[in-house]
């Protein structure tokens, strides 16, 4: 009995991915099997009007696409670095006492509301850019994407502490009696020698700021735009989830099934985030007696 009930907990998390899939897909399935979407639409043209009239709709998913990895890539380029050198210091360098304080607050600040940082982005960060950037828009993809930076820092430092403590101690003791500064046992020890959890935690801090909602609804704006400018209006596929479950549309409509179209898209692209991680920890890990 004992074994069923635990069989039954490790099977719900199954069971709710197969759940999600059979949601998403038949809804999907029905909105490609309406006449006026077109697949080829779908996946190459750069207008996104679902919820317009019948004769304004487009539903060419790029606008939305480019504006989530727009976000995403300004999130990257703010959170990788600052969550590996915190990683690093905290591994390598801090102190007991510096790391027991430390890590709580990184704890602290993966535990904030995304709502929160969201109205942080739109009231506090984007005036202060506005005063630097020149014609940057109220609602625009970089101070959503800078405060997202803030939010995946957690999670890569996190996940790269624990990697880097995993690199046995006689493999630092072995370089230093080789010769090697604190700085190269670093560089040429530990990291190479931690490299897939590190790059796992890339990963899957990708895959959280591509899913991440709240942010950028509040603070990049609801606007289908097909632009590389980050000082532009966009609008994210987690945006127009929001946008369209917000609305007023009928249930079985085309504007709603547009939503479970999007949601696939993205299920999909997180999906293939998520085995790449697996893959890369699989392919690069190091096992030590």
């Amino acid at each position: 009995m004992i074994r069923g009930i635990l069989f039954l907990c490790a099977s719900i998390s199954v069971l709710t991915t197969v759940a999600v899939i059979l949601a998403l897909s038949s809804e999907t399935v029905a909105f490609f099997a309406d006449p006026a979407v077109s697949i080829l639409e779908f996946f190459t043209g750069r207008q996104w009007t679902p919820l317009f009239a019948e004769d304004q709709r487009h539903f060419g998913i790029l606008p939305l696409v480019l504006g989530t990895l727009l976000v995403t890539a300004i999130a990257l380029v703010v959170g990788l670095p600052l969550g590996l050198g915190s990683a690093i210091f905290l591994s390598e360098f801090a102190s007991d006492r510096l790391r027991r304080s430390a890590v709580p607050i990184l704890e602290v600040l993966a535990g904030i509301p995304t709502v929160v940082l969201g109205y942080f982005a739109l009231l506090t960060v984007t005036p202060v850019l506005r005063e630097i950037v020149p014609g940057l828009n109220l609602f625009n993809p970089l101070s959503a994407g800078i405060v997202m930076g803030f939010m995946i820092l957690p999670t890569v430092s996190s996940i790269s502490i624990d990697s880097m403590q995993a690199v046995p101690r006689a493999m630092r003791e072995a370089a230093y009696g080789l010769g090697a500064s604190k700085a190269e046992v670093v560089v040429k020890v530990v990291i190479p020698a931690a490299l897939s959890g590190i790059v796992a935690s890339f990963i899957l801090a990708m895959s959280r700021a591509i899913g991440e909602t709240m942010i950028v609804s509040l603070a990049a704006g609801q606007k289908p735009t097909f632009t590389f400018d980050p000082r532009e209006t966009i609008a994210t596929m987690t945006s127009f989830i929001v946008q369209a479950a917000t609305g007023d549309q009928p249930a079985g409509s085309l504007a709603s099934r547009s939503l479970y179209a999007v949601g696939a898209t993205l299920f999909l692209i997180t999906l293939f985030l998520n085995i790449m991680s697996q893959q890369v920890v699989r392919r690069f890990a190091e096992k030590y007696e």
